[in-house]
C-alpha cells in the first residue's frame, strides 16, 4: 500500500515529470536510458530541437503527431521530404508550427545520412563524444544538474560545422541525456 503522502516522498529528479503521464513514462523509461538505434537517437536529436523554446511537455505531449509527420523519424525519409510536403506540416494543429523547426528534420536527416555513410553509424559517431561510455552524474539535488557541458558545447560546434539547426549546447546537453549518454537521474531516484 502506497503512503497518502508519496509526492513528499518523491526523489525531486522526478517531480518535473508527476503530473503529466507521458512525461511520468518518458523519465521512468526511456530519460537517461542507453539508445544505440539511429532512428531512436535521430528522433530525440529533432524532438530536442523542436523544444528550443518551449517545455518539453509540449513536446513530448506532441511526440505521436511528430512520428506520424516524419515517417516514425526514418532518417532516410526525412532526408528525401520535398519542399511542398514540409510547408503542408505547416498546416498542422498538432506540431510546432514554426517553417525553421519543420525544415531543420530534414536539414538534419541529409546531415546524418552522410554522417552514416561515413562512420558506419550515427550511434557510432554520436557516442564518439563519450568514447563509448556514460557520463554518470552523482547528484543529490537537480539544481546541481548541469544545463551544458564541455562536452555538449564541442558537440554543438561540430554539428553546426555539419551543417545541423538547432543544436546549441543546452539542446545537445539535453540530447545526450536523452538517448543515455548522460545520466543525471539523482542518487535517490529508483529509476536511476
Amino acid at each position: 500500500m502506497k503512503p497518502d503522502n508519496l509526492l513528499e516522498k518523491e526523489s525531486d529528479c522526478r517531480l518535473w515529470a508527476i503530473k503529466d503521464p507521458l512525461l511520468t513514462k518518458y523519465h521512468d523509461h526511456e530519460w537517461c536510458k542507453i539508445s544505440h538505434d539511429d532512428r531512436h537517437i535521430f528522433e530525440m536529436l529533432c524532438l530536442e530541437g523542436q523544444s528550443v523554446g518551449l517545455s518539453w511537455r509540449t513536446i513530448i505531449n506532441k511526440r505521436q503527431a511528430y512520428k506520424k509527420a516524419f515517417f516514425d523519424f526514418d532518417i532516410a525519409k526525412c532526408a528525401s521530404l520535398t519542399d511542398e510536403y514540409l510547408y503542408s506540416l505547416l498546416e498542422n494543429a498538432a506540431l510546432i508550427r514554426n517553417k525553421n523547426k519543420i525544415f531543420s528534420v530534414r536539414k538534419n536527416a541529409i546531415v546524418v545520412m552522410k554522417v552514416i555513410e561515413q562512420y558506419g553509424s550515427f550511434d557510432k559517431f554520436v557516442w564518439s563524444y563519450t568514447d563509448g561510455k556514460q557520463i554518470v552524474g552523482h547528484w543529490a539535488k537537480s539544481s546541481e544538474i548541469p544545463a551544458e557541458t564541455e562536452i555538449s558545447g564541442k558537440m554543438s560546434k561540430d554539428f553546426r560545422k555539419l551543417g545541423m539547426a538547432f543544436v546549441g549546447p543546452v539542446i545537445t546537453y539535453s540530447f545526450m541525456q536523452s538517448i543515455g549518454m548522460v545520466n543525471d537521474h539523482l542518487l535517490d531516484c529508483r529509476y536511476r
